[in-house]
């Protein structure tokens, strides 16, 4: 949309003239027909066609990047950082445009600072979004160092739970175990249930460290009861050695010629 300013006592030619033959300019600098007398419609005569704004490719500096931007040239800094959000990754509330060394705000329009083809213009990121995306990046590191501590100490506790799994089978066939199998079970979860407790965590990664401390409760709680049915089975005595049978003596080799 064209804008244009005038005069308030007009003059012989351009938009004064105009408005003589029919035509006013609106508040904004808009060029339309006068509306009849009676109010009933607009005038006879058929409007100009409306003259498109000129495009205007720009140059912005980002550090070391360097990006062609092709805007219009009634656009406003606000709308170029739209455009620049897409090419940058920046938001348009953490840029800062610069033009002629003098930062240009959201509503102010690129032809009126004398933007034109070809022109230079700095982007920087807001050093209050530089903060905020550095705390982000620690966030999240230190996540993903919490699911890594958790995800190891939960296959920790898949092999030990297979362990007593394997154990609750052979006592519930009645087969005595060792002793010390279980607890030495028992210890290698307590040692996984101390790592869970280190393990600073928030919001998701405090869900999946409240999951692997039950299942490290509810190893040690099965084991606890399989000690106790394990000392009630009888020692199966298992001997390697063969027994060897005798054959009968006689008193009396016979001879056979």
């Amino acid at each position: 949309m064209m804008r244009r300013s005038v005069s308030d006592g007009g003059s012989s030619g351009g938009w004064g003239e105009e408005e003589g033959k029919g035509w006013e300019v609106r508040p904004g600098g808009l060029l339309v027909q006068k509306r009849g007398e009676d109010g009933g419609g607009d005038a006879a005569a058929a409007a100009p066609p409306p003259l498109a704004p000129p495009e205007l490719r720009v140059r912005v500096l980002y550090g070391s990047a360097k990006y062609e931007v092709a805007v219009s040239s009634v656009a406003t800094f606000g709308e170029l950082k739209k455009l620049l959000m897409e090419k940058t990754g920046l938001q348009p509330a953490d840029q800062r445009l610069t033009y002629k060394g003098k930062e240009r705000g959201n509503t102010e329009y690129l032809d009126i600072c004398g933007v034109k083809n070809r022109s230079k213009i700095v982007l920087v990121e807001d050093p209050t979004s530089l903060e905020r995306r550095y705390i982000e990046m620690r966030r999240n590191a230190r996540i993903q160092n919490v699911h890594r501590a958790i995800s190891d100490i939960s296959l920790e506790v898949d092999k030990l739970a297979d362990q007593v799994t394997t154990i609750e089978k052979s006592i519930s066939k009645g087969n005595k175990v060792a002793e010390v199998q279980i607890t030495t079970l028992i210890e290698l979860l307590m040692i996984q249930a101390v790592k869970l407790d280190s393990v600073p965590s928030e919001g998701e990664t405090s869900l999946q460290k409240n999951l692997q401390a039950k299942r490290v409760q509810k190893c040690v709680e099965t084991l606890d009861m399989l000690k106790i049915s394990n000392a009630r089975l009888k020692s199966v005595v298992v001997t390697t050695k063969w027994e060897t049978f005798d054959p009968p003596t006689t008193a009396q080799w016979e001879f056979f010629d």
